[in-house]
């Protein structure tokens, strides 16, 4: 992808596995103290606790790999593209709104969310992993605003970064969630 080097996606790549293999590591702990009679004990709350964190961060890092590798051009004539425009006022509003999202001070996510039961788009900051998620929404856009995602390539720069991920975007699978979630709505 042009602007994201080999050693920064080797890098991400890495993190994610630690994701995946931590939430598995964490559902077989769980389901031998739930068998064990445990489930009602500290230990166990702090590793339910806990697996929130590790399930949001493999799941958010598939949606953001999953919407990586295009040109970063949405079709205009797409049924996303016509949403955005109408809720926002334009694309080009949409995408100011994002990249403020995105830019905001601290670590963590900034995902285009489409709540189902009203058709609302909204850019949202998730913080961590595990909170500020809408409940009931569907993430459609999600891009990745740790430290990990730029600061390797293009160190205080975030800027640059959300730059280099716009033109990599890959449209195909945000409009298949939105599709997906548009039509189970209300």
């Amino acid at each position: 992808m042009p602007d994201f080097s080999d050693s920064l996606l080797q890098m991400h790549f890495k993190l994610y596995e630690g994701y995946v293999k931590n939430a598995n590591d964490l559902l077989a702990k769980l389901k031998t103290m739930s068998d064990s009679g445990l489930a009602g004990t500290y230990e166990y709350g702090a590793l339910k606790r806990r697996f929130g964190w590790e399930f949001d961060g493999m799941r958010l890092h598939e949606l953001y790999f999953g919407n990586l590798g295009g040109s970063g051009n949405l079709d205009p004539n797409s049924p996303l593209f016509t949403a955005i425009a109408s809720q926002f006022g334009s694309y080009d509003n949409w995408k100011l709104d994002f990249i403020a999202t995105g830019s905001m001070r601290g670590i963590g996510w900034a995902v285009l969310y489409l709540d189902p039961q009203q058709g609302r788009l909204v850019n949202t900051w998730i913080n961590e992993h595990d909170v500020g998620h809408l409940s009931g929404g569907t993430p459609i856009l999600i891009m990745d605003v740790f430290e990990h995602a730029y600061m390797p390539q293009y160190g205080l720069d975030r800027a640059k970064y959300i730059d280099a991920f716009f033109k990599n975007i890959d449209w195909k699978s945000p409009q298949a969630r939105f599709s997906k979630s548009a039509r189970s709505g209300p």
